[in-house]
């Protein structure tokens, strides 16, 4: 594990916090690598049913370029790298359980890929968005791409990725790239909010729903039997039956 990543859980809500402000949290291959680590954590603790990713006074400003020369600087480097940083990325996408992006300041090239692989994204209204391979010469991964495209639509994935600018909060607001935008001061107050509120609702229901809108986004139109089976044992499960106890006793669902 990263010296510069730490994940803290209280109750039901897993923060995973990037901590290398000397370097604007930008991200080592050994931080990519750790990442998927944390995340098995996060997935294999039941008593856990959201995980923050958030950083200290920025959120990301992208990998660690001056490790390029050496870890990157042949094509065996740059696959080595770049299968890292897809592990990561990959790791926040299956993980079953929400997953909210707390962004504050920059949140450019890598760490905005992390916040991509994220289901939700809230921000402050100072915070800068950018991916910049076109700065570097480099051919932004297809994961990464798609999960871009799926997010603003195939124009502004283009116009991002052609011109490597930073867009500020409005934009990404505007876009779609972010869901919220907060004050500075209430961001950490709204992301407890939001990741109290998911715990607090039916698991079966939250990935059953993520599993079916990643099928959907990968293009299914109809159930399959995955998806058949999640309807079934939805009915059968003590969620349910709370849920509608809940409802006829008219009281909040504890679930």
């Amino acid at each position: 594990m990263s010296e510069h990543l730490s994940l803290a859980v209280e109750g039901p809500v897993a923060t995973l916090t990037i901590d290398r402000p000397a370097k604007r949290n930008a991200l080592s291959y050994d931080m990519w690598a750790a990442i998927p680590g944390h995340v098995a954590t996060v997935a294999a603790d039941p008593a856990v049913r959201v995980l923050v990713l958030r950083g200290t006074d920025t959120f990301s400003a992208g990998a660690d370029i001056s490790e390029f020369t050496t870890l990157r600087r042949d094509a065996a480097g740059a696959v080595r790298y770049g299968e890292a940083v897809e592990a990561a990325t990959a790791a926040l996408t299956g993980l079953l359980k929400p997953t909210i992006a707390a962004i504050t300041g920059f949140c450019i090239g890598g760490g905005c890929e992390l916040a991509l692989a994220c289901d939700i994204r809230i921000a402050t209204d100072a915070s800068r968005f950018g991916i910049t391979p076109a700065k570097l010469g480099i051919v932004f991964n297809l994961p990464s791409t798609k999960q871009l495209v799926d997010v603003v639509g195939p124009a502004w994935a283009k116009q991002i990725l052609y011109t490597g600018d930073i867009l500020d909060a409005a934009t990404a607001l505007r876009i779609g790239l972010v869901n919220e935008l907060h004050p500075a001061e209430d961001l950490p107050k709204r992301a407890e909010e939001l990741a109290t509120l998911m715990a607090a609702r039916s698991q079966v229901t939250i990935r059953g729903a993520k599993t079916i809108i990643t099928k959907i986004v990968a293009g299914a139109a109809q159930a399959d039997d995955e998806v058949d089976q999640l309807y079934s044992a939805s009915v059968a499960s003590a969620d349910y039956a709370e849920g509608v106890t809940a409802f006829l006793e008219k009281r909040a669902p504890r679930f």
